[in-house]
């Protein structure tokens, strides 16, 4: 099988899928990660740009991921894994739901520090959460949906330099870092989280996760 993963982050889903047998390709924006990526999953096809624009030809993937990062407003990425998926080929995306988020006083807290211009950007990036969205973003994209279900997510980071690091990477923290700086955002976050640390000093979230997958039709 080959296997996509779009906004691919440092590596973890390309790892996986290599290590079951998958020919693995992905693609982020951000070049610091796509490094972690190839060491983690040497052999792998990574790639820095834009999931607007996949520098691959069309019908080369039998499979596409997408885990947290196709949300709202993303739907010509969508249109992109239509064209690079063979017919039949399926593809899996997931996103934060409208459930319990223990990471929604983190999402806030860069809400606030954001810029003006940047909250109406993040209303539509999480309208995507809303039951029927994702499938007619990937219905209009030409997709047949097949499933959609939910899980609970939980993620554990075991001190609080961790939990920084982890939470200072994802999409949303970008704009409220460039607007405020870490030394303004920082103790922010870690203030809105404190509820979340346990008597061992570990972070723990749990999380509505739901996802979607549908089918190229072929």
């Amino acid at each position: 099988t080959s296997m996509l993963d779009i906004a691919c982050g440092s590596g973890l889903a390309v790892r996986i899928a290599a290590g079951l047998g998958a020919s693995t390709a992905g693609i982020d924006a951000a070049n610091d990660l796509i490094e972690i990526a190839r060491d983690r999953a040497p052999g792998s096809d990574l790639r820095v740009g834009t999931m607007f624009e996949l520098p691959w030809p069309d019908e080369t993937f039998d499979a596409v991921t997408s885990i947290n990062g196709i949300w709202g407003g993303c739907e010509a990425a969508l249109v992109e894994s239509f064209r690079v998926l063979r017919p039949g080929g399926h593809i899996g995306i997931s996103f934060w739901g409208t459930g319990h988020l223990d990471l929604r006083p983190c999402f806030r807290t860069f809400a606030l520090n954001a810029p003006a211009s940047h909250l109406e950007g993040m209303v539509r990036t999480n309208q995507i959460g809303r039951p029927g969205v994702a499938e007619q973003m990937l219905e209009t994209a030409g997709f047949e949906v097949i499933e959609r279900g939910a899980r609970v997510s939980t993620l554990e980071w075991p001190d609080q330099d961790t939990a920084w690091r982890a939470l200072s990477s994802v999409g949303p923290a970008v704009p409220a870092l460039e607007n405020v700086g870490a030394e303004v955002l920082r103790p922010q976050v870690m203030e809105a989280l404190a509820g979340l640390r346990d008597q061992h000093g570990i972070y723990r979230f749990c999380n509505d996760h739901q996802f979607v997958i549908a089918r190229k039709p072929g």
